[in-house]
């Protein structure tokens, strides 16, 4: 059986004849104008669309990025700071961790308005040809040390880890609050749901994850975030899990007992080997019952597929025309095998 495929390509030649009229300016006039322009917005998605050539189960994604301004650490009063490439927040628990209990979502903050506008902006857009993306807002541990900051939280495992595992708790319940007014937004449009991570569902889906278990030993995250994961995970329907650096593979093991979980990415991260470079994980993985993502390059997919089985595996990957794209999928029918999983 062939693998789930992610072929997106970008035409480099010919996308000003596809779209010359639509296309947006290369660069907005500042960053708050890439990341809350909503014309500058849409006028860009609309360029990529129509000049990428969607094969396998690749398609098009309505979404603006995430640089933080639509995010539970700016609903509840962090300060969000944006760049043309990405945004930051300034923490705000910076006393005793036991303050997260006051912390609350402004409905009537600006930020929460405009996640609001975008989200109902994008559901209009992409009527009829694109899926809009729900966003990302917030993961388990990594919500609490923007808020706490990151070197603070690190003492508070040691420290205070009950309060940890229950400030972390009660911002995943925030989060699934936020989750369901943004859901009532694009599920009629979408007929599911797609987040920041470009797989869709027919159901409440999310990328969940963990960055700052890059930082902490396997027990402590087993003590600490598994329990949050598992409530995140009861309430949706449908979950990748995005293990995103070297140094958070220790805790794979763990990953795989989550039993509602039903895929994992697994990502070596910027500047490091493919991720064919550590097989062991991989198969690992899929050993242990769960579906894979991997993001490699076009001259990897026949390796990949030689050493990992077909079965329950996406493959994404990215080609120079569409000529290649669908070449590469016509290979990928012959190269697959379905070696099972135990």
């Amino acid at each position: 059986m062939p693998p789930w495929t992610a072929v997106p390509v970008r035409f480099r030649r010919h996308a000003a004849k596809l779209c010359l009229a639509r296309r947006p300016r290369l660069r907005p006039r500042a960053p708050n104008s890439k990341w809350m322009d909503l014309d500058w917005i849409a006028a860009a998605n609309d360029y990529h669309h129509r000049a990428t050539f969607f094969g396998g189960e690749a398609f098009p994604i309505w979404t603006t990025g995430y640089p933080g301004y639509a995010e539970l650490s700016t609903y509840v009063g962090s300060p969000v700071h944006l760049d043309y490439a990405t945004g930051w927040h300034d923490a705000i628990l910076t006393g005793d961790l036991a303050d997260f209990r006051q912390l609350k979502i402004d409905y009537e903050g600006r930020a929460w308005k405009f996640g609001i506008e975008l989200l109902k902006r994008a559901a209009e857009e992409s009527r009829g040809k694109s899926i809009p993306s729900i966003g990302a807002f917030g993961g388990s541990g990594d919500t609490l040390a923007a808020l706490r900051d990151t070197n603070r939280l690190l003492l508070d495992v040691i420290e205070q880890p009950d309060l940890v595992r229950e400030a972390d708790q009660f911002l995943v319940r925030l989060w699934s609050q936020i989750y369901d007014e943004y859901y009532d937004i694009i599920h009629a449009v979408s007929e599911g749901s797609t987040s920041w991570f470009p797989l869709w569902a027919p159901g409440k889906f999310y990328a969940t994850e963990c960055d700052f278990s890059y930082m902490i030993s396997p027990q402590m995250y087993r003590d600490l975030f598994m329990p949050v994961i598992e409530e995140q995970l009861r309430f949706l329907d449908y979950s990748v899990y995005h293990v995103d650096g070297i140094s958070a593979f220790v805790h794979v093991p763990a990953i795989c007992e989550l039993r509602r979980l039903q895929a994992i990415q697994i990502l070596p991260g910027a500047g490091k080997p493919s991720p064919l470079h550590f097989m062991d994980t991989l198969k690992y993985v899929q050993s242990h019952g769960k579906n894979l993502h991997i993001s490699i390059s076009p001259a990897e997919v026949e390796t990949a597929l030689s050493e990992l089985s077909a079965r329950g595996l996406f493959l994404e990957t990215w080609c120079d025309s569409e000529d290649e794209a669908r070449d590469l999928l016509n290979k990928i029918k012959h190269w697959s095998s379905d070696q099972g999983r135990a």
